[in-house]
């Protein structure tokens, strides 16, 4: 980000130039035209056999001079430009590492099974982004076989999303009746959102369609009562200001047009869930996650360099240090052992003891003495072959 916002900064020097030299132009050029066109109606104007006097001649000199050193001027403005430009490439390369080789591995894709994941994730994410057209040829050139329910459920997502980009809440009614019992029981508002959105159109439109917003809120809203309560008798307080204008009363503040958008995020976020798939495709969130961490480690990677330490980093299974992706990037339960400041793994999976505190198995196999452990954390004594092992 830091590398970004120095060449925006230099971008916006030569952006602001640019400008200046534009505005200077175009007014200097304007005078001069403006001067040349008096003095050539000026000649227009003057009889048929006048004839130039040495004050006229001499005038006409001074314009031409004119002329010729504002032109020249402007072309040396201009091609101070050029070193101007190149200074972004400058800070382009200066601010921006092009070798990321320090940061990957050459053998992750070289087998086929693995050139096969990424093509299948790239081909859910054509899915995903309703371009099954490409996704269907990529998944015929490249072999991949996808079945049925990968992609059927992504499709109906797609139509439903289009639809919202038009403001047509039928499609997702429907898909939100249909999934109903599925949305009550993960808790969601989605369906009584979409009745509240459509109530609420019903009373933008004026006086004449109230009667009909009654209804419809009879017919739809009695469901949402137990929920919804609060959020009900707003809504029917709203009737009371239809005659007059529902735009200048207090409740102006529930037409935002952002509904739409909270509507569309609403749905999405609920469809991936009941799909069992994020809201970000894998591709995208590998994506988003190299971007972020790759600064870190090219910047470690420089230090190490810098102080000839490089060997340090030589087993590429791990990263020399912790990067945050940000809770959007975390989809699993992790454990860090409270003892040797270490994430747990396979190999050194977390273990409870008796006493209920938990700690990494290798702190407890350093810990423990033959036979006799004593707590970390409390004066507990107990057997190391006691302790449990915990699953995340």
């Amino acid at each position: 980000m830091e590398a970004c916002l120095a060449v925006e900064k230099d971008v916006d020097k030569v952006l602001s130039k640019f400008g200046a030299i534009n505005e200077h132009s175009k007014r200097v050029l304007s005078d001069i035209i403006n001067h040349i066109e008096n003095l050539k109606q000026e000649y227009h104007n003057a009889p048929e056999n006048h004839v130039l006097t040495n004050v006229q001649i001499s005038l006409l000199q001074q314009e031409m001079a004119k002329v010729k050193e504002t032109i020249s001027r402007l072309a040396t403005e201009h091609r101070d430009l050029h070193s101007t430009v190149s200074k972004v490439g400058k800070s382009i390369d200066r601010n921006f590492t092009a070798d990321f080789a320090a940061c990957s591995r050459d053998d992750v894709f070289n087998h086929p099974e693995k050139i096969q994941i990424i093509n299948k994730i790239i081909c859910q994410h054509y899915y995903r982004q309703g371009m099954h057209d490409v996704a269907d040829v990529l998944a015929m050139e490249g072999e991949i076989l996808i079945e049925p329910h990968e992609k059927e459920p992504f499709t109906e997502v797609h139509h439903i999303s289009d639809s919202l980009k038009n403001k047509d809440l039928e499609p997702l009614l429907a898909w939100a009746t249909v999934h109903h019992e599925a949305l009550d029981a993960q808790n969601s508002s989605l369906e009584f959102m979409i009745h509240r959105l459509k109530y609420i159109e019903l009373l933008k439109k004026g006086p004449n369609f109230q009667n009909e917003a009654i209804a419809y809120a009879r017919t739809h809203f009695r469901k949402f009562v137990h929920k919804h309560e609060k959020d009900i008798q707003t809504l029917m307080g709203m009737l009371l200001y239809v005659p007059n204008g529902i735009t200048t009363s207090p409740y102006s503040t529930y037409l935002y047009s952002e509904m739409w958008g909270e509507i569309y995020e609403m749905f999405i976020r609920d469809a991936c869930q009941l799909l069992g798939v994020c809201v970000n495709s894998p591709l995208i969130t590998c994506i988003n996650s190299g971007c972020m961490a790759i600064p870190a480690l090219l910047n470690i990677k420089q230090v190490m360099m810098q102080r000839q330490v490089t060997s340090v980093w030589n087993v590429k299974d791990e990263l020399p240090i912790e990067i945050d992706l940000g809770n959007e990037a975390r989809y699993h339960s992790m454990f860090a052992c409270p003892i040797l400041r270490q994430q747990s793994t396979k190999n050194n999976p977390p273990m409870k003891l008796i006493c209920g505190h938990v700690i990494s198995r290798d702190a407890l196999n350093k810990l423990c003495n033959g036979n006799k452990l004593k707590c970390p954390y409390c004066p507990m004594e107990q057997n190391p072959a006691e302790a449990r092992l915990i699953y995340f």
